[in-house]
Parts: C-alpha cells; structure tokens; sequence
C-alpha cells in the first residue's frame, strides 16, 4: 500500500507541476497579446511622446517670453513717439 500511495503522489505532484507549467506559459501568453494589443492602440491614437510634448512646451514658454518683451517694446517706443502715432 505504502508503494502505491507514494507513486499515487508522485504522479498527482508531476500533474499538478505541469498544470503549474501550462498555467505560466498561458500567462506569458496573455500578457504579450495584451501588450502587443495596447501598443497597436496606443499606435492608432497618434499620442505625443513626452519628450516632444516637453520640447514643444519649451518653444512655447519662449515664444510667450519673446512676445511679452516685443509687447513691453512696442508701449515704450509709442510712449516715445508721443501723441503723433495714435492717430
């Protein structure tokens, strides 16, 4: 009885180890398909990356700083001009 027993474990282990197995493999197997899918959606949706975005957001933070100075630029040469340029 004894050598039946142990052999009974032996084989329920190995079945529950390969079980294990397939259970990893169809993890593996999942996980890639869902990241390929949400790579190919991201994809599609045409976002920006963040280095662009921060590139962008720089030129615009100068082109903002340009404009202010060209604006303080302008009032203080009307100023100057006096009355004569307003009309």
């Amino acid at each position: 009885m004894t050598q039946t027993t142990n052999r009974f474990f032996d084989e329920m282990a190995r079945l529950m180890n390969d079980a294990a197995g397939a259970a990893q493999g169809v993890k593996r197997e999942v996980e890639g398909a869902f990241r390929h899918q949400a790579e190919r959606i991201l994809r599609d949706l045409d976002l920006v990356k963040r280095e662009e975005f921060e590139a962008v957001k720089e030129m615009a933070r100068l082109a903002r700083e340009e404009n202010e100075a060209l604006k303080a630029r302008l009032e203080k040469l009307e100023k100057k001009a006096g009355p004569l340029a307003e009309t």
